[in-house]
């Protein structure tokens, strides 16, 4: 009986992690701070917006059971 392959005792790293390695040696500490600054506020852009139109959503639902 053969004895099972040994288990890798590092785990491969991610896509992310991979892309951070990457940006922390390209970017300064201050430039990657800039850029996930700007990333973490065109998420919160998004929110608002899928915000705003869920709320229209509502507004016209609740105006057009008013008219009915």
């Amino acid at each position: 009986m053969q004895a099972a392959p040994p288990v890798r005792a590092t785990a491969i790293p991610s896509v992310t992690d991979a892309l951070r390695a990457v940006e922390s040696l390209l970017l300064r500490g201050g430039q990657r701070t800039a850029r996930r600054n700007a990333w973490s506020s065109v998420l919160e852009d998004r929110r608002r917006a899928k915000d705003r139109v869920e709320a229209q959503r509502v507004l016209e639902a609740v105006s057009s059971a008013r008219t009915s």
